[in-house]
């Protein structure tokens, strides 16, 4: 799983003319999933994005976490996170997950988010929409997390 999250102080997505999610001081997060990616990844990266210390303390130092002061969260579905852009001019996406994969895992995403950090500090855009996001990035502060699958060992 892919998270590109950005520090915002106020962020919004739109689809078809509707805001179906807004935010004031937080993170927005762009969400990838990938193609063996699981709900453990999920889960594990929610943790991460969660505790992840962007946020100033007295002193100006990013010690503060948007769990600790609070922040909305506004997560976008992204696949075009996963794309491989190593060879020619045309970004392949055959690193993403497959689309129902990929929903499933952005929908655990946010539902965990929303249990884990509050219904009325989470936001999302819509899997698979034409979606209109603005943002006014704070710093700017703009990090890549990702978490990639375990390797499983071999049963011999």
């Amino acid at each position: 799983m892919i998270a590109l999250l950005q520090r915002v102080s106020q962020a919004a997505v739109v689809v078809d003319g509707q805001t179906l999610g807004a935010i004031d001081t937080g993170l927005m997060v762009l969400v990838c999933a990938e193609r063996n990616d699981t709900e453990a990844e999920a889960d594990a990266l929610l943790k991460k994005l969660l505790a992840y210390r962007v946020f100033a303390d007295e002193a100006g130092k990013m010690n503060r976490s948007v769990a600790d002061v609070q922040g909305g969260l506004l997560l976008i579905p992204q696949f075009t996170l996963a794309a491989d852009t190593n060879s020619g001019t045309r970004p392949s996406f055959t690193p993403a997950a497959a689309p129902e994969l990929g929903l499933a895992l952005f929908e655990r995403f946010v539902d965990q988010a929303r249990a884990r950090h509050g219904v009325d500090k989470v936001g999302s855009g819509r899997f698979g929409a034409d979606m209109k996001v603005s943002l006014t990035n704070d710093g700017p502060v703009t990090l890549w997390l990702q978490v990639k699958p375990k390797a499983t060992a071999a049963v011999v």
